[in-house]
């Protein structure tokens, strides 16, 4: 199948296309190095609500136009002149825009290639998978600033890799190649840079084979799960579980099973 950009949506700063079941979405400034001004932030919104409300669409590549850079962080000529009003509308807008691609309802893979700071690193955090090139660099720079990280960063980084090593990250702002930020939990997998949208794709793939609902309900309880105790947190799984069950992909997958033969889910 061929790539085909999305009509009805004019993006200056991603190229948005689908392929199959999956959504494409490519940071589209390589002279900037990808950095997040508010037209990129608003275009990749714009792509991810598409993305969202497309039931063909059963999950979606994050990845960068250009070798050097998935996405350098924000604009600075846009932040050396944002008054503090504006710099938490700004701050709003942006955490919105991580909350979707973290609340998708659809797997996310991040396939970072080159520099991927602040904005950009903080992109790679809300993504379901994180998938990394030889030559990705990871960091939150924002302390040498004068800011701190605002786009999720403060808050999913520790989650991911555990206090020590976020705080390390945020309060130095140094830069970690790929095999450190494997070693610290922070991306999945590192692969050669020729390889990383196709191993994307295949985990990619290997999530959307499953029921559209459970993959969404798992993901629903994960996400909800770690914001809460252990004990609301089992409430909320074994609440999805009954959802779960009601569906008809449900008497799909297990008659499937049984029947030894693949399953063919809906979605319903």
């Amino acid at each position: 199948m061929t790539q085909t950009a999305v009509a009805g949506l004019s993006l200056d700063t991603v190229l948005y296309e689908k392929k199959g079941s999956f959504a494409y979405i490519t940071m589209n400034r390589p002279k900037v190095l990808n950095a997040l001004n508010s037209r990129a932030i608003a275009d990749l919104r714009a792509a991810l609500e598409d993305a969202k409300d497309d039931p063909e669409v059963l999950g979606a590549i994050i990845t960068e136009a250009g070798e050097k850079a998935f996405i350098a962080g924000a604009d600075i000529k846009e932040v050396a002149t944002d008054t503090p009003v504006e710099a938490e509308q700004k701050t709003r807008h942006g955490q919105a825009v991580m909350d979707l691609i973290e609340n998708l309802g659809k797997p996310v893979v991040a396939a970072v290639n080159g520099f991927a700071l602040g904005g950009g690193c903080e992109t790679a955090l809300a993504s379901t998978v994180r998938i990394a090139s030889e030559n990705a660099k990871f960091g939150l720079p924002e302390v040498k600033l004068g800011i701190i990280p605002g786009y999720g960063g403060t808050q999913r980084l520790p989650r991911l890799v555990g206090k020590g090593h976020a705080l390390q990250m945020i309060l130095t702002g140094e830069m970690i190649n790929a095999q450190e930020a494997y070693r610290i939990g922070l991306v999945n997998e590192v692969v050669p840079a020729p390889e990383l949208i196709g191993r994307a794709e295949a985990v990619l793939k290997q999530m959307a084979g499953n029921a559209p609902l459970s993959v969404r309900y798992a993901l629903q309880a994960v996400n909800k799960g770690l914001e809460t105790s252990l004990a609301e947190g089992l409430l909320i799984e074994s609440s999805l579980v009954a959802i779960c069950t009601s569906t008809e992909d449900k008497k799909e997958g297990t008659s499937a099973f049984l029947e030894k033969r693949a399953a063919n889910f809906k979605g319903r």
